[in-house]
């Protein structure tokens, strides 16, 4: 009998609509707590995270229990696979990796969970690349090795408004260093080693974006060929205006995504953020 492999990711992939769903991607929710009322992150809009952020509410996030990977697990197998790839967030950055890995211990098929070592789009992507090689017939150990492919070249760089938000959450990381002089300056930042870390200090919001579309069209400019996604949190506008400047500077640009960020990164970013993954498209080998 043929492997059949079912792809599974959290909802941190931010996914633009109907793409999960023509990619047979299953997708676990994370939660949030806005005021102390807990919901799964689908439940709530990014609009309304972003007006709790803005009003100071106490806002918190959690994994996902192992009983929701444990359902997510059976169901998969129930619908004939034979072994499931599990592509997650940076377990650096929350418990969801190690909530995946302990219901895989009990799946009644073998289940290979996977560490993306980043969030956003950067998991999308690759969680993506698993899935069509999954559904180009692709055994466990192969969808497996392009989901860790394509996030390791994958580059995630953004702006934030504030640090407060990372700080507040625990998530700041490196970017630490930036405190002291938060109030001066406006950051950018990246993700390495799964951690989110200081990149560069600019000293207006107008530079800040120059920048960070200045690094995404160097970054791109190494590869012959890459995907875009360009995700925000209540700053729309922006966020088309970097997305069409993107267009027009990379020229080997295939596909280029746009759009809002959930309510677990919001809380942890706050409104105004601005990212920028960069994801060389892996060269295949014959």
């Amino acid at each position: 009998m043929a492997s059949v492999v079912a792809v599974v990711t959290d909802s941190t992939s931010y996914l633009p609509p109907g793409l999960a769903e023509r990619h047979e991607l299953t997708v676990v929710p994370l939660q949030i707590a806005i005021g102390g009322q807990v919901r799964d992150e689908d439940e709530i809009t990014a609009a309304e995270a972003a007006r709790a952020l803005k009003e100071w509410h106490p806002v918190t996030t959690s994994r996902p229990s192992p009983e929701r990977f444990a359902h997510a697990y059976k169901a998969a197998a129930g619908a004939g696979a034979t072994a499931i790839v599990s592509v997650h967030l940076s377990a650096a950055m929350s418990g969801t990796f190690e909530a995946a890995r302990l219901a895989a211990e009990d799946a009644p098929v073998p289940v290979r969970v996977v560490d993306s070592g980043t969030i956003g789009m950067g998991l999308g992507l690759s969680a993506l690349s698993a899935a069509a090689a999954a559904l180009a017939g692709a055994d466990a150990a192969e969808v497996e090795a392009a989901a860790l492919r394509r996030a390791e070249l994958s580059r995630s760089l953004f702006y934030v408004d504030t640090l407060e938000h990372l700080r507040r959450g625990g998530r700041i990381g490196a970017a630490q260093t930036l405190l002291g002089s938060a109030l001066m300056v406006k950051p950018l930042l990246n993700i390495v080693d799964g951690r989110i870390a200081p990149l560069e200090k600019v000293r207006t919001s107008a530079r800040a974006l120059a920048r960070l579309e200045e690094l995404a069209v160097e970054t791109a400019a190494r590869y012959p060929s890459v995907d875009l996604a360009v995700q925000h949190l209540s700053a729309a506008q922006r966020a088309e205006t970097l997305a069409a400047h993107l267009r027009e500077r990379i020229p080997n640009v295939e596909d280029v995504y746009l759009g809002e960020v959930g309510p677990v990164i919001g809380a942890h970013s706050g409104p105004g953020m601005l990212g920028v993954v960069v994801a060389p498209q892996p060269v295949i080998h014959n």
